[in-house]
């Protein structure tokens, strides 16, 4: 298996998928019979493919696996590459789309072209999490958002347009930072390969690790999104359709995050230990504000969009705790928003589809109608809200105990956040599925179908998997993490010895 090129196959079969629905001709029910079932197979067989690669790594091991170099333009090489950061994502990747294609099933405008969409954006986003060559990075962080914008202004709401130049917008903006941020660290380096500018911890000087920092800060904010960059966020998720929101939330979202643990922290770690007051200050605002503004929202999808946002507070608050329980307890809030995030906005979409309508008001009483669907949205609420057994629990409480060994404050003004969460999703809940079925739209409203079931059933078996079993998913990343800290301790031991060295000059 090592002469086998693993990452490329699992990178590019969606792809190929997508080449396939390109070639085919017609719009009959045959053809886009045809479409649907390639696009399935193609992300079916990705994600078996995708378990070989879990299979052969070695999560005991440092440094990356199943690296790939081929010499590219010169400049760049096709470096691609994976450690116990960047696996945990491609996985949740291949395990989603899946779910996502079948979730579009009775999509009929312009089939073909959304489905290659859809497609093409998994490929790049694949490739976001695989990449080693910075250049090689950037095009495929880039990348996807040209699908994303399409997805949003082709298929979503009536405020499509508008929603989907905010986020092409606020995203492509702060990337141009991160672009100039680095090609001034090959003019310092002389290399854009990531594993060798890892492998260098004096290279970068302190001074410059300033402005190169925020550069990244600046696109990775966005992508997350930090509060105060979030107002595109919800106006994406709204307009989108229900597989848009799903991808977005799910894993677009958690790019931010793998860039701050990839670049951020062993690229600059003197900056990161610098800024990481005001990230925490970022953190537990977005924590606490977007929480009391999502207690406010009349619809469920804005309401889930701002719980996104409260939620990628912890996951700052823990990557810039700056310790082993903290970056531990981000990479499991995101692998975990993961999973749960999307189920929310799949069930949303079920009663989407028979309803037309997201407003809270619309809904009430459902359970008498729909009780496979309100047991499923009741597992997936306690799992946002952060009840232990699941897998949200898990990744708060490590979050939390890491900005708690580093700031007390900190802890204690985000932990309101999760009363909050309680808050809300209760309150959601209630209003949608509880009390009486007095309007006459929904006393013939059907319940989930087997298409439906089995979209949601995998995510619920692992949201209760991972909150049982959280070894499961540390184990693969738990030496990566070690070695990140490592790197950082490394820079800021020879930035504390430069300093001191000038000192007795």
């Amino acid at each position: 298996m090592s002469d086998w090129p693993i990452l490329s196959v699992v990178t590019f079969l969606p792809l190929i998928g997508a080449l396939f629905i390109l070639v085919l001709r017609g719009d009959d029910e045959v053809v886009r019979r045809n479409m649907r079932y390639t696009a399935l197979f193609a992300t079916t067989f990705t994600f078996l493919v995708s378990l070989v690669l879990l299979a052969g790594f070695d999560p005991g091991k440092a440094g990356f696996q199943f690296e790939e170099r081929y010499a590219w333009f010169g400049l760049m090489n096709y470096h691609v590459g994976v450690d116990g950061l960047g696996l945990p994502f491609v996985l949740l990747t291949t395990f989603l789309m899946p779910g996502v294609i079948l979730a579009s099933w009775n999509v009929k405008k312009r089939l073909k072209e959304y489905l290659i969409a859809f497609l093409v954006l998994e490929t790049l986003m694949i490739g976001v999490f695989v990449a080693l060559d910075m250049v090689l990075f950037y095009l495929f962080f880039e990348g996807g958002l040209i699908p994303m914008f399409l997805i949003i202004g082709v298929w979503g709401g009536p405020r499509r347009i508008y929603a989907s130049f905010k986020f092409f917008l606020y995203t492509l903006l702060g990337s141009v930072l991160m672009l100039l941020a680095m090609i001034a660290i090959y003019w310092q380096t002389g290399t854009t390969d990531i594993a060798e500018i890892l492998s260098r911890p004096s290279t970068i000087p302190a001074d410059l690790q300033t402005w190169l920092w925020l550069a990244f800060f600046a696109s990775f904010a966005v992508k997350m999104p930090m509060w105060p960059v979030h107002t595109w966020l919800p106006d994406a998720h709204v307009e989108a359709p229900t597989a848009g929101s799903v991808v977005l939330a799910a894993i677009l979202l958690k790019m931010g995050g793998y860039g701050f643990l990839r670049f951020s922290l062993p690229m600059f770690p003197v900056a990161s230990e610098y800024f990481a007051p005001f990230v925490f200050v970022l953190s537990v605002v977005a924590i606490v504000y977007t929480s009391l503004v999502a207690l406010v929202q009349e619809d469920i999808k804005k309401l889930i969009a701002y719980s996104s946002v409260a939620h990628m507070g912890f996951v700052t608050m823990g990557i810039f705790a700056l310790n082993k329980q903290g970056v531990d307890g981000a990479m499991f809030v995101m692998i975990s928003h993961g999973l749960v995030s999307g189920a929310l906005f799949l069930i949303v979409g079920v009663i989407y589809d028979r309803m037309h309508t997201r407003e809270i008001a619309a809904y009430g009483g459902l359970v008498h109608r729909m009780p496979l669907y309100a047991f499923i949205f009741m597992l997936f609420t306690m799992a946002n809200v952060g009840l232990p057994g699941t897998s949200g629990f898990i990744g708060e409480f490590l979050s939390l105990a890491g900005a708690f060994a580093t700031n007390t404050w900190v802890a204690f003004f985000a932990t309101t956040g999760v009363i909050l969460s309680a808050a809300y999703a209760l309150y959601l809940y209630r209003r949608v599925v509880f009390g009486p079925l007095e309007k006459d739209s929904l006393k013939k409203i059907a319940d989930m179908n087997w298409r439906e079931a089995a979209v949601l059933l995998p995510l619920a078996v692992l949201t209760i998997w991972f909150g049982v079993q959280p070894g499961v998913v540390t184990s693969m990343f738990d030496t990566a993490v070690n070695t990140l800290l490592g790197q950082v301790q490394a820079g800021l031991d020879l930035a504390a010895g430069t300093v001191k060295q000038a000192a007795l000059r």
